[in-house]
């Protein structure tokens, strides 16, 4: 069965303006569903989830999305719209691996690469980012060895390492693509300075789960030397934290003859009891 991986970003009640200025930004981008808790939303065809979490989590730079652009011009606008209210940290310029970059942290704290290039190359225009810096400095290549093992049908595809010398920190991958899943598409680095950050709640990522037997599984290989949370949420032994959440949930959330004992049954769980739910 086909399981999906995808983004969720923590707001303070702004999910719906953050989706609706992404949804500007960027070219073949709908926002897909609208309700007061969460805000989904597509660019160009990958999945985000909106969640109005409260004011307890902030995204940080150790999640970006590195997003490839052909058009210098839709690059430069996309560029000077996120900046608007936001930090460069980055500046948009020519750089060895890029005719034209930079990375920008917007008004709602979330963090993107801008990169001029083909989309082809990468596999898939918005890419996820895992940076270790922080508690997981220098653990890039071991999560990924740890991803492999986690999720069917994955490989890293492209590693390149910090060359001698280049960096006087625990720092050795540079820049890695991976799949999980078979075609998504994700990337990894070893930060090459000391950060005040690491993973938080503030982007986790959601792992679809059509069967009872997937959400185990996930949840156990997940948990192994990380922690367990509530509502289907867990924290890997490298500190990213991932949703595990089976398909019909928004189904069952969405049918208002159950929906309010179906939200009680599961604010109970930690890991998600599918029957359970069902019999809510």
């Amino acid at each position: 069965m086909k399981n999906s991986i995808y983004p969720c970003l923590w707001f303070d009640g702004n999910a719906k303006a953050a989706a609706n200025l992404y949804c500007s930004v960027f070219a073949n981008a709908t926002i897909t569903a609208d309700t007061p808790m969460v805000v989904t939303f597509e660019l160009d065809g990958i999945k985000f989830m909106g969640l109005n979490g409260g004011s307890q989590f902030k995204p940080n730079a150790a999640i970006s999305f590195y997003v490839t652009l052909e058009d210098r011009r839709a690059l430069e606008g996309a560029w000077s719209q996120l900046a608007d209210g936001g930090t460069v940290l980055m500046p948009l310029d020519k750089y060895g691996w890029s005719e034209r970059y930079g990375w920008v942290q917007d008004r709602f704290g979330v963090n993107w690469q801008l990169s001029l290039g083909n989309s082809d190359d990468v596999g898939q225009r918005f890419v996820p980012l895992l940076m270790f810096c922080g508690e997981q400095q220098g653990k890039a290549g071991a999560a990924m060895d740890h991803y492999m093992s986690v999720f069917r049908d994955s490989a890293i595809t492209f590693l390149a390492n910090y060359a001698p010398g280049q960096v006087a920190h625990d720092a050795t991958i540079v820049h890695a693509r991976f799949r999980l899943l078979g075609d998504q598409v994700f990337m990894a680095m070893d930060s090459a300075v000391p950060q005040p950050f690491t993973f938080n709640e503030g982007i986790s990522l959601v792992i679809d789960c059509e069967t009872q037997e997937e959400v185990d599984d996930y949840w156990d290989k997940l948990t192994e030397g990380g922690e367990e949370s509530m509502c289907g949420w867990v924290k890997d032994r490298f500190g990213v934290w991932w949703q595990v959440v089976p398909t019909i949930l928004p189904k069952l959330l969405g049918d208002p003859g159950r929906a309010e004992r179906v939200m009680q049954a599961y604010m109970k769980m930690k890991k998600f009891d599918i029957e359970a739910l069902l019999d809510a």
